[in-house]
């Protein structure tokens, strides 16, 4: 039938439907509706339409409703189309939609009246209105009325949107609704100074507004009202009166509904008295504590008296909060005191301290004044006495007085740095603040000082000492002194002098004595300590030292003779000039000769015989000696610095005066040189000799008139390295030829060494006879590098190596083989690794065929095979390997493999006489060795000729055939040993194509 492409629509109304079609091909005369419920399938509404009209309205329909629709359309010659279209009409909205909290903080009821008409469910979406974001997300059966939200925010204003489902239609409601306030908690109010105070709470999130009342609980006047936004957790009230009592309430807003909440109460801080004073009082032992009144409130003032530095609570006293003074009586004489003020506002305390003051002092009791049997000073000393400190006076006596101050709790002073030997005056009083009390005076001497830089000197004199000290007119009345013998403690003499005295002198004493002086000095009372000086008087000196030499045991005799007096001891000296060790020896004074042992050989030495008496000395004439000599020890024979050169050295054992250094040739007694050197030194260089030659060396010491010879040191010189090294492989063999010449100069042989390059091994050594020029290194391995090195030997000495690389040449690879793996354009080459080494491979392909190149790779030392790709088909190619190590090769031989040919492409089959077949083809690629030709008589499958062609064939005619028979050919391409065959062809001779037309 004929489409009419039916729509309907409702235009946004709930209970009406626009059907609309298009008028069918050649027109209609008229247009029948038919409308009926789509579940129940009940008629409901008819109509119709005259031609040229498309669309109908139904009107009176219910919402929500699925309808069913069918248009019968009268077309010419009485025929009739009918189609049938589902639609819906839109659902009404929800009516009287509430929203309510009901009082709770966390939820809202939602609850609705249902929708005229049908329905499918309801859909629920709660928003946050100030967010705008999407708290829930609900939907409902047809029939539900009501719906609770829960887990909201307290204090936040939701909005609500309800929509009815039918189909893909909805119809929605809104409404906006608060949930209550939640109470903020933790309400706490503190001070933050004098004139503020902070308020905090917790919980203000689920309220939209916190209203805030701060009341002046004295006054009970409200001094502050506040509003603020959700959020704010703490504020600050500024401007208050300090120590006053403030009482703050707390209320919470949220749209239409208020919540009380808790309060609190809390005082500003109070203000601290100003001008805190404490001064002495008219009464005795009185003070008097005054302040100014501060700015606020406060509950009380605390009156606190405090003693001494450590502040010790003496006095507490709470007066009103209007007064300004207090009196504090019956204090301790001589002390300080301070007061503390303290204004109390509620717990909290402002506090504000005097400076201190003092109470009239006492003088103090019991004062001395002490020496202690210093010179220096004198220790005054007293009883404690109350007070701040004492004032102390101190002066020599009639001369003019000088002050100074203690603190308390001194009970004694030394006055340090005073003037020896004098009289001094002193006084004390006590001070407390501004006040001082009466003075106690007293008096006493300074200790005298002993005399100064006492010195008692025999003036180089044998019988006589003279004594002599630095005075001190003003700090001593004279000095007292006594002489004794140090040793027998036997007086010997007294004095006693004036302060203005300053030596004295005792004679008829005895030469080399010892003896002692003991001096005072007296001032006042006082006598000093003992000051001593002590001397020797000069020793006389020894006559008639000699020094003889002792040579088994080696050593030197010294005789001298006692002169008259004293002596402690003799000091004997034996040194030498040329040698840095000396010997001091003592010995005791009733010895008068002495032996030296263990002295240096070939040395003089020089003897002083010093007498000892004391500090002084007295020394004789100086009597000389020498000393034997010994033989030179070890005397070292060493190469030199060069061939040519012998380096000797020695150790001077036996001391001398010079050395003679005698050199000969091993194999003979004949003295060749001979070289003289100077005490000192140990070494020598013996140039201009032959290398590698064996010398004898002999060296002669010389001391005073003595001669000594050392022993013989046999030594060689280093030996010349050979010259023009060469190292050649030997082609008949593994093996590499070294040459060389002969140096200048002698040697016992030569030592050769080879090294394998890169190996851990160690290197193999061998000898050579000193009359080799060559040696022939075999058992080596192929195609490796050897560093050989060479030596002369002489003795046990080596020449400086000579050194040189070789290489033996590779050895070829083996078992080479080329092989094709079935392909026209590949081959495979293989072969077996030779033994020893390479650097590498160089494989040459060789093309058999004209007008192709030759392909030639390097390959790594390890590498064993390799595959030619690309290559052309049907053709012969030729390989070989070749072993490089550096200029050296060796090369396998060569082997030989073919490509396979390609099949011949564009096969022809044609017979040009009733008993021949021409077959013809073309040749793929550059063609093939050959080809070779097939003709089969199908009937009977036997072949019936062949013919075998050069690579150049492109076609081939085959006569004597049967005439009007059915023949098969079949064309095949050689390359050596390989074929490949092109498809057969079947074809009649001409008779029997005739009889088939």
């Amino acid at each position: 039938g004929t489409l009419l492409n039916l729509s309907v629509s409702d235009h946004g109304r709930s209970d009406s439907l626009l059907l609309s079609w298009d008028e069918p091909e050649g027109g209609a005369e008229e247009y029948s509706l038919a409308l009926s419920s789509l579940e129940s399938g009940t008629p409901l509404q008819n109509g119709s339409a005259g031609p040229n009209i498309t669309s109908f309205w139904f009107h009176g329909l219910t919402p929500g409703m699925r309808y069913k629709i069918e248009v019968t359309a009268t077309l010419a010659c009485m025929e009739t189309t009918s189609q049938t279209v589902t639609a819906q009409t839109s659902p009404s909205p929800v009516r009287n939609l509430s929203l309510s909290s009901g009082g709770r903080s966390a939820a809202l009821h939602a609850s609705w009246a249902h929708a005229r008409g049908q329905r499918e469910g309801y859909h629920l979406a709660l928003y946050h209105s100030d967010s705008q974001a999407l708290v829930r997300n609900a939907s409902v059966l047809p029939n539900a009325s009501a719906f609770l939200f829960d887990g909201l925010l307290a204090g936040s204003e939701y909005a609500l949107k309800v929509s009815t489902l039918a189909g893909s239609s909805q119809a929605s409601t809104s409404i906006h609704q608060w949930t209550a306030p939640s109470i903020p908690t933790q309400l706490r109010l503190s001070p933050g100074s004098s004139t503020s105070l902070v308020a905090s709470w917790a919980g203000a999130g689920g309220a939209a507004w916190l209203h805030l009342v701060l009341r002046n609980l004295l006054t009970q006047a409200v001094t502050t009202t506040l509003s603020a936004r959700r959020g704010l957790t703490t504020y600050t009230f500024q401007h208050l009166q300090p120590g006053t009592r403030y009482w703050l309430g707390l209320s919470a807003t949220a749209g239409p509904y208020t919540a009380g909440g808790p309060n609190a109460t809390a005082w500003t801080y109070p203000l601290s008295p100003g001008n805190v004073t404490l001064s002495r009082a008219e009464e005795q032992s009185s003070l008097q504590a005054s302040w100014s009144t501060p700015a606020g409130e406060r509950d009380f003032y605390l009156v606190m008296l405090q003693e001494g530095e450590d502040g010790a609570l003496t006095r507490n006293i709470s007066v009103g909060g209007d007064n300004g003074h207090v009196t504090f009586h019956g204090l301790s004489p001589g002390k300080q005191y301070s007061v503390q003020v303290t204004a109390v506002a509620g717990p909290y305390r402002a506090s504000a301290r005097s400076t201190a003051a003092w109470t009239q002092p006492l003088a103090p009791s019991g004062v001395s004044l002490a020496s202690q049997g210093s010179p220096y000073s004198l220790l005054a000393s007293w009883e404690e006495a109350m007070g701040e400190g004492y004032l102390l006076a101190f002066s020599p006596v009639e001369h003019p007085v000088k002050n100074s101050s203690l603190l308390r709790g001194v009970t004694n002073f030394t006055y340090e740095g005073l003037h020896p030997g004098t009289l001094y005056a002193f006084e004390v009083s006590t001070v407390a603040g501004p006040y001082t009390s009466t003075p106690r005076r007293i008096t006493n001497w300074t200790y005298p000082l002993p005399p100064e830089q006492l010195t008692l000197s025999n003036q180089g004199h044998s019988t006589s000492l003279q004594a002599s000290w630095r005075a001190d007119p003003a700090g001593s009345t004279g000095y007292t002194g006594t002489l004794w013998e140090t040793k027998s403690q036997e007086q010997v003499g007294n004095m006693t002098v004036g302060n203005n005295w300053t030596n004295i002198t005792f004679e008829d004493l005895v030469p080399g004595r010892q003896y002692t002086l003991e001096v005072a000095a007296m001032a006042g009372p006082y006598r000093s300590p003992v000051r001593s000086a002590t001397d020797w008087t000069y020793p006389l000196a020894p006559a008639g030292v000699t020094l003889t030499n002792t040579r088994r045991p080696l050593g030197l005799s010294a005789f001298w003779d006692k002169a008259a007096g004293d002596v402690d001891q003799f000091h004997l000296q034996l040194y030498s000039k040329s040698h840095p060790v000396q010997r001091n020896i003592s010995v005791g004074p009733n010895t008068h000769n002495f032996t030296f042992l263990g002295l240096s050989p070939g040395i003089q030495y020089f003897l002083k015989v010093t007498v000892v008496a004391g500090p002084y000395r007295s020394s004789s004439h100086f009597a000389t000696e020498w000393t034997y000599p010994l033989s030179l020890a070890n005397v070292s024979v060493q190469p030199g610095r060069r061939p040519q050169e012998l380096h000797v050295s020695w150790v001077e054992s036996g001391g001398g005066r010079d050395h003679l250094v005698q050199l000969s040739v091993a194999e003979s007694l004949s003295v060749i040189r001979n070289v003289s050197v100077p005490r000192g030194v140990s070494q020598l260089d013996l140039e201009g000799l032959v290398p590698g030659s064996r010398y004898r060396v002999e060296i002669i010491s010389q001391a005073g008139p003595h001669r000594t010879s050392s022993q013989t040191a046999i030594g060689y010189t280093v030996p010349l390295p050979p010259l023009s090294l060469s190292a050649s492989p030997v082609s008949t063999a593994w093996a590499l030829a070294v040459h060389w010449e002969a140096p200048p100069g002698q040697r016992d042989g030569y030592l050769l060494s080879v090294h394998e390059e890169g190996s851990s091994a160690p290197a193999r050594n061998m000898e050579a006879g000193k009359d080799s020029t060559n040696v022939t290194l075999a058992q080596l391995a192929p195609g490796t590098c050897y560093l050989v090195g060479i030596w002369a030997v002489a003795g046990p000495y080596r020449s400086l190596p000579k050194n040189i690389t070789g290489c033996t040449a590779p050895a070829a690879p083996t078992n080479l083989s080329l092989i094709n793996p079935g392909s026209s354009s590949e081959l495979y080459t293989f072969w077996n690794k030779p033994p020893g080494r390479r650097d590498h491979y160089r494989v040459v392909l060789y093309s058999l065929s004209p007008q192709s190149r030759d392909r030639v790779q390097t390959l790594s030392p390890d590498a064993q095979n390799i595959t030619w790709t690309h290559l052309e088909a049907g053709s012969r190619f030729a390989v070989q390997v070749t072993a490089v190590k550096g200029s050296f090769e060796a090369s396998s031989t060569n082997v030989t493999q073919w490509t396979h040919p390609l099949a011949p492409a564009n096969l022809t089959l044609g017979s040009p006489s009733a008993s021949a077949l021409q077959v013809s083809w073309a040749a793929m690629g550059r063609g093939a060795e050959g080809y070779v030709v097939d003709v089969y008589d199908t009937a009977s499958s036997s072949r019936v000729g062949r013919m075998v062609l050069g690579g150049d064939a492109r076609s081939h005619t085959f006569r004597s055939l049967s005439p009007g028979t059915r023949y098969s050919v079949a064309v095949r391409a050689t390359a050596g040993p390989f074929h490949t065959s092109a498809p057969n062809l079947t074809h009649c001779t001409r008779e029997c194509d005739a009889l088939l037309a």
